[in-house]
């Protein structure tokens, strides 16, 4: 028996509504953008675009912005998706008002407007504060790898380099010397080596100067480092901080462990548990010797495409990329940003909170940082003794941290007066109040990250260099941000005078 089916007419000549707003739904992501694109001041965006002289008119700078961020709220960052989403897309089309931007118009939209964006981050932390969302009462900062738009195999070392600049530039003179005696140029252009060998020469070079600088820097920071190594270990303290790669590191951190136990077995000599540790740390200093013996001197490397991106190490694997880092605070809104070039994340706690001090006095807001959180990849007696808010730093993997509390059972009240910084950090982090409060840390920044690459897909960076990585890394968070508010209350933004 037949069934009758609801069916529509493709002959139709009409079949939209006539008014645009009736498109979406009232409560629809696009129309909140719009009016929170309207709060924003966008006056950088505008004077990149004047309105006067010669040529056609340029898009409507704030139509363009809420059409990226729209497009990054939804997982869409290539241009050449977002024109294809504004023919087919009914949120685009209100956005867009009908129009459709040329792919290669939000690119350099994308690409012009580098330093607004990153003023735009601090507007949307503005409308953050005005729907009470910016609280600094306690902040989680931490980092994420991003890959940059290149590939691991292009990494090449400076003697490479050096030897293909010298290839080209000598390649260019055999070429002017064959125009001189009258051959067609035509037929020394075909070869693929000469193609674009300006671009070609100009890359090479960058890539080169960034590999003199890296090594340069690396030299200077193993003379630090052993300056250091042999000043903790004469005083008898212990080495801290993340756990270095490279064999050198590693035997001056061997070095200042047997130094530091020896001098904890001699306040306590009849201590079996003292006796073992210091045989571990004899062991452990024996073979960062025998390594670092045997290790070959470590080599730079830059990446041809992009030469400010890193190798980095991630749980998946190697990524040729940079090193996001954030400020989230407890309601999960990123206060602060950095897009850096560290493969690790010692060195970016107290630039992190000044930063973070900076948003906050463009953004208005007056309550002062509480307490900072972070994880045992910021530890460091410098970054626990700087100057700044109080702050809780793992000083190991949270495992271990949770497996040594359990067995050396929790603690009570103030540390030791005498207690080094390490001795009283992991006091602090076994009392009750402590331990707690750390607790916080995983459930505020981490879920940023989950949301940014496993919902948004945001994995990788669109364009290359640094400053394009932290202008878009504004973008992303920004968007994050924007999305934090519309789940909690738009109307409080929009209401509030």
């Amino acid at each position: 028996m037949a069934y009758g089916y609801m069916r529509g007419d493709r002959d139709q000549l009409f079949l939209l509504p006539p008014s645009m707003l009736d498109w979406l739904e009232e409560g629809h992501l696009a129309y909140f953008l719009i009016d929170a694109v309207g709060l924003l001041d966008t006056s950088a965006l505008s004077e990149a675009h004047p309105t006067d002289g010669a040529g056609r008119a340029a898009y409507e700078p704030e139509m363009m912005l809420t059409a990226l961020l729209y497009a990054y709220a939804t997982g869409m960052r290539s241009s050449r998706a977002i024109e294809a989403a504004c023919r087919s897309d009914l949120a685009f089309r209100v956005i867009c008002v009908n129009l459709v931007p040329h792919f290669t118009t939000i690119a350099r939209f994308r690409a012009e407007n580098e330093a607004a964006i990153k003023a735009i981050f601090v507007e949307v932390v503005k409308l953050c504060h005005r729907a009470g969302l910016a609280s600094l009462g306690q902040l989680a900062i931490d980092g994420t790898k991003i890959g940059s738009d290149a590939a691991l195999d292009k990494n090449r070392d400076a003697a490479w380099i050096r030897a293909e600049i010298d290839k080209i530039l000598a390649e260019a003179a055999d070429t002017d010397a064959t125009e001189d005696t009258g051959a067609k140029l035509f037929d020394t252009l075909v070869d693929e080596p000469l193609r674009h060998r300006g671009t070609r020469l100009a890359r090479l070079q960058a890539a080169l100067t960034e590999a003199e600088a890296e090594e340069s820097a690396l030299k200077a920071a193993e003379a630090a480092r052993s300056s250091r190594a042999a000043e903790e270990a004469r005083a008898g303290r212990k080495l801290r901080g993340r756990k270095p790669k490279d064999p050198g590191a590693c035997l001056a951190r061997a070095e200042a462990d047997l130094a530091a136990t020896k001098v904890k077995a001699a306040r306590a000599p009849q201590s079996e548990d003292l006796a073992t540790a210091l045989a571990r740390a004899t062991e452990r200093l024996a073979e960062a010797q025998c390594a670092a013996a045997a290790a070959p001197q470590a080599k730079i490397v830059v990446n041809l495409t992009d030469p400010d991106s890193r190798i980095m190490k991630t749980q998946q694997g190697w990524v040729q990329g940079y090193n996001a880092q954030a400020a989230v605070n407890a309601d999960q809104v990123v206060i602060a940003y950095a897009a850096t070039k560290d493969h690790n994340d010692l060195g970016q706690l107290v630039p992190m909170i000044e930063a973070t001090k900076e948003v906050a006095e463009e953004a208005g807001i007056e309550e002062p940082i509480g307490l900072v959180l972070a994880d045992a990849g910021y530890w460091s007696e410098g970054n626990v003794t700087a100057e700044g808010p109080d702050r809780l730093i793992a000083t190991t993997k949270d495992w271990k941290q949770r497996r040594a509390s359990r067995e050396m059972g929790g603690t009570t009240g103030p540390p030791a007066p005498d207690a080094s910084p390490l001795e009283a950090m992991e006091h602090r982090l076994r009392t009750p109040e402590g331990a707690q409060a750390y607790a916080t840390r995983s459930h505020t920044v981490e879920p940023v990250f989950g949301d940014t690459k496993e919902n948004r897909g945001f994995r990788r960076f669109m364009r290359r260099g640094l400053d394009a990585a932290d202008s878009e890394a504004a973008l992303i968070f920004a968007v994050h941000n924007l999305l934090k508010v519309f789940h909690h209350n738009p109307s409080v933004v929009f209401s509030a005078e």
